[in-house]
């Protein structure tokens, strides 16, 4: 369906219902939900995303431009990855979200949640690729750890030694605990919470990565994957890691206002506050776009987000969204989302992606 066909189709609901749309911004308008045997709500309340409060810089953006040229309103909502699964899955009707959006894949357990419920076909689309930093405020000590370092900072449980796994009670209480040249600053540290596919991605890449470089747990991952998985994901629980919900913007304002504190999020956030903050140096090397874009950068993951097939003929401008935001000018080399700090897919996958959202083909776990 063209764009203009697309104006023309809505505009007569659009006029019957001024009020659910006008001119708010795509993220300040809550949704409303259908009455029981009523019309599915999508046809005056606009499309409903939610999800990561990663990608929701870059779903927003796209809802902007979209509601630009079509006159559609998208209501994107920032409940975290995990939040957004369990609302997307909770079942087909008109009531649920359309979209959700995530920081990492969705999980088997999601998706058959989703299909117990009726959400039997979903279309998987991978928008980019993303970093997860540590940062602290822009006039802070500079900080340069690896992947050790952040595994011995954050765990619950560290081993005696390298070669003794005999687990304590973390006792890292400064950066210089865990390295000499790592500032002598209190660990504090404002991370995602559970929700989040940020937290998912850090414990999984990260704190994993950094276990494996104890050489006496990377024995034991050899032995026995579930006892090494739950010693390298259980973060500390004494203070020193705060999970700070879902609105990293919030987020940034912390580290501003504390300035010996370091804060856990996507890249994108870095990208458009470096007036405030700066990344900490992983391995050697910056959470930088080209080195995240290279595969260089330890810690990236690729985002995502999802669309419930049932939703198509009830939901005005909804493919059309989605072709939107898997559009060169959306996610391509130089489009307006890598303006704020996406990190494009290469051009086949980017290609194949788009085609997969051309033919609405659903994905399989």
């Amino acid at each position: 369906m063209s764009i203009k066909a697309l104006i023309l189709g809505v505009a007569s609901a659009a006029l019957l219902t001024a009020c659910g749309g006008g001119d708010a911004a795509p993220t300040q308008q809550a949704p409303s939900k259908a009455a029981e045997g009523a019309a599915p709500a999508a046809t005056s309340a606009g499309i409903r995303v939610v999800g990561s409060s990663t990608v929701y810089p870059f779903s927003t953006k796209v809802a902007q431009e979209f509601k630009n040229k079509t006159g559609i309103n998208v209501v994107v909502e920032s409940t975290g990855s995990g939040g957004g699964h369990k609302l997307f899955c909770s079942g087909a009707d008109a009531s649920t979200p359309d979209i959700t959006n995530s920081s990492r894949r969705q999980k088997k357990s999601e998706f058959d949640k989703c299909v117990g419920n009726g959400v039997d076909e979903i279309v998987e689309v991978k928008i980019g690729f993303d970093g997860i930093v540590l940062a602290n405020a822009i006039d802070s000590a500079g900080m340069d750890m690896s992947l050790k370092d952040v595994y011995l900072a954050f765990a619950k449980e560290v081993p005696t030694s390298d070669t003794d796994c005999t687990m304590i009670a973390n006792p890292n209480n400064t950066w210089a605990d865990i390295n000499p040249s790592l500032p002598a600053n209190k660990i504090e540290a404002y991370g995602p919470p559970p929700t989040s596919g940020t937290r998912d991605a850090f414990v999984e890449i990260a704190m994993e990565g950094g276990a494996k470089k104890v050489p006496c747990l990377a024995s034991l991952r050899k032995q026995d994957k579930k006892a090494f998985g739950n010693l390298a994901h259980t973060l500390r629980e004494d203070g020193k890691w705060i999970d700070a919900g879902e609105n990293d913007n919030a987020l940034v304002q912390t580290l501003v206002n504390t300035p010996t504190a370091v804060g856990v999020f996507g890249y994108s956030f870095l990208d458009q506050n470096t007036d405030k903050i700066k990344g900490a140096k992983i391995d050697g090397t910056e959470p930088a776009f080209e080195n995240i874009a290279a595969g260089d950068y330890p810690v990236a993951r690729s985002l995502y987000f999802y669309i419930k097939k049932a939703h198509l003929s009830s939901t005005a401008g909804l493919q059309e969204f989605a072709l939107e935001f898997t559009s060169d000018e959306a996610a391509g080399p130089g489009g307006y989302l890598e303006e704020i700090g996406l990190v494009p897919l290469p051009d086949a996958e980017r290609a194949a992606v788009r085609a997969a959202v051309e033919s609405m083909s659903p994905y399989t776990q």
